[in-house]
């Protein structure tokens, strides 16, 4: 039997819940793959850098 008067607080605090869960689950599945790719353009960069001031 369903109540006739539900509890908006009791909806506002899963909706909460849930919201924080799925932002959670959003920051935990970043992927390293934008900071590898930075990381080896720098160092093709120096790379290029290096090789044209000591050619």
């Amino acid at each position: 039997m369903s109540d006739q008067h539900p509890d908006p607080a009791g909806n506002t605090q899963q909706f909460r819940a849930f919201a924080q869960q799925n932002e959670q689950e959003v920051t935990q599945k970043r992927s390293p793959v934008l900071p590898i790719i930075a990381v080896v353009l720098a160092i093709a960069i120096i790379g290029v850098l290096a090789y044209l001031l000591l050619k």
